[in-house]
């Protein structure tokens, strides 16, 4: 039996509606970090790069909302999260353990941003101490850059920081610089941040001009920025 397993259930891409849901689920909490966890991180890490930009601040709210425990009314995101999984298309995810060395087993049907949906309502059906430091990990995996090989696997686990980041580095200097903010009044300008925020994550998006192979790290890059000045 595989440590971890997530069925995330969807609309197939030929589909008039865009549905999501959950199958069948296997995401133990301990011991520490939690196999459960890493897992769900490494499902948003593989897909957050293929995510409209348009929807990056619509899915930090949900998040939130999840991490709470709140209802969440439907749509979101474009899609509805629904019980039914009838007609629906299947992708199963998994992390192995071959010894004392941890792989993933990736599916790669469905959307990115249906993969990455399932992941954040997978984190609703944990019992409420365990949803922040899960959402925690899938924040993290959201500023991966780089494949799904071991290194995702130390990151979503707490062993590294983001790549490129050296520890004595000013965060919130390091992050303007990345905004190309240059009065540090602008961290306590929310609006600003977020305006700049979805203006370079567009900028960014190989949908929108940016460089393919250069995407992923400079989205990644964006969002730890954005976290470091909202928080």
């Amino acid at each position: 039996m595989p440590l971890a397993e997530v069925e995330i259930v969807h609309s197939r891409p030929i589909a008039p509606t865009r549905r999501v849901a959950l199958g069948d689920l296997h995401l133990p909490m301990e011991p520490e970090p939690g196999f459960g966890r890493i897992l769900l991180g490494a499902i948003v890490a593989a897909h957050i790069g293929g995510l409209d930009p348009d929807l990056h601040d619509d899915l930090a709210v949900l998040m939130a909302m999840v991490e709470r425990g709140e209802s969440v009314s439907q749509p979101r995101l474009r899609h509805r999260f629904q019980v039914d999984t009838v007609g629906l298309q299947r992708s199963v995810h998994r992390l192995h353990g071959r010894g004392e060395v941890l792989e993933l087993e990736l599916d790669e049907k469905g959307a990115p941003i249906q993969q990455v949906l399932g992941a954040v309502y997978a984190v609703a059906t944990l019992a409420p101490e365990h949803r922040r430091p899960t959402m925690d990990v899938l924040r993290r995996g959201m500023r991966w850059s780089g494949d799904t090989g071991p290194r995702l696997l130390s990151h979503l686990a707490g062993r590294s920081a983001l790549p490129g980041l050296p520890a004595s580095v000013d965060p919130t200097a390091w992050a303007l610089g990345v905004f190309d903010l240059h009065d540090e009044a602008a961290t306590t300008d929310r609006q600003l941040v977020q305006q700049r925020f979805r203006e370079l994550l567009r900028a960014a998006h190989p949908d929108h001009g940016g460089a393919s192979d250069a995407a992923a790290q400079r989205i990644a890059e964006l969002a730890e920025a954005r976290r470091i000045l909202l928080t």
